[in-house]
């Protein structure tokens, strides 16, 4: 029967998270003033270390994983794919978009869910999309910035890439948020269908932009520098509500739930 349940694999990622985020919290932050560029990076020296794993993680795995999978599946399956894991993002999205008191968002967020997993066959369609009715993407970390906390640190996160202490927490948050993290089948494959979407979503975006992501992270001079100033200046276009962030072509590549 449905019980409550996380994965071992799952609490060990969000432990590390949670880690990550404390000592983050817990060291003195350099205010973003006392640079031109208005970056708050004091853990530079760590960051750029796991910014070069995450770069070899890229090279080594993802990168020739996007490629083999675009070979061997068809576009319209890689499509249908991406579709099902974003209809699973929607009921993080209306907690989020309720805790943000967009009540306009709840209700497009929840009219795509019921719509996406009835007439779109568990969200492998997107019919809501066909009839105008668009997504409304949003974040715990978006509803932090809503409610008045500051961005922080820059941080880079080992296989989540970019990131900022706010957004980090609000990464962890989220996990905790959908309600789809918790109902599952005790020790049975259906746990496994979230994350696996998810990921297979994630390598079709990974091939789908690799000519934009392979020239930040292998074609700049400085790909840490690069990838740093393209996440903060997207977040900040996304969250002032700019169209700014969706007209650059840059992707996360070590974001599972960049799509």
């Amino acid at each position: 029967m449905p019980v409550i349940a996380l994965s071992r694999a799952a609490f060990r990622s969000i432990a590390a998270l949670a880690l990550v985020v404390t000592v983050a919290g817990c060291a003195t932050s350099q205010d973003p003033a006392t640079r031109t560029d208005g970056i708050n990076d004091p853990y530079e020296a760590q960051n750029r270390q796991v910014h070069e794993f995450n770069k070899g993680l890229d090279k080594n795995i993802v990168r020739p994983l996007s490629v083999g999978y675009a070979t061997v599946v068809p576009v319209e399956m890689r499509d249908s794919v991406n579709n099902f894991s974003d209809n699973l993002s929607e009921p993080g999205n209306i907690i989020n978009s309720l805790l943000q008191g967009d009540l306009g968002s709840v209700g497009i967020s929840s009219t795509r869910f019921v719509m996406n997993s009835t007439l779109g066959l568990l969200g492998f369609f997107d019919p809501a999309t066909e009839l105008n009715i668009g997504e409304r993407e949003t974040d715990f970390g978006e509803t932090l910035a809503v409610w008045g906390v500051g961005e922080g640190a820059f941080v880079e996160l080992p296989f989540f890439g970019p990131s900022t202490q706010r957004d980090a927490v609000g990464l962890v948050t989220d996990v905790f948020t959908n309600p789809l993290t918790f109902v599952t089948i005790n020790t049975s494959p259906e746990q496994f269908v979230p994350p696996t979407a998810r990921s297979m979503a994630w390598l079709n975006d990974r091939e789908r932009l690799s000519g934009a992501i392979d020239s930040v992270l292998y074609d700049s001079a400085d790909s840490y520098a690069q990838s740093r100033t393209i996440y903060l200046q997207n977040r900040r276009f996304e969250l002032e509500g700019t169209s700014a962030a969706a007209e650059d072509p840059y992707l996360d590549p070590y974001d599972p739930y960049s799509e």
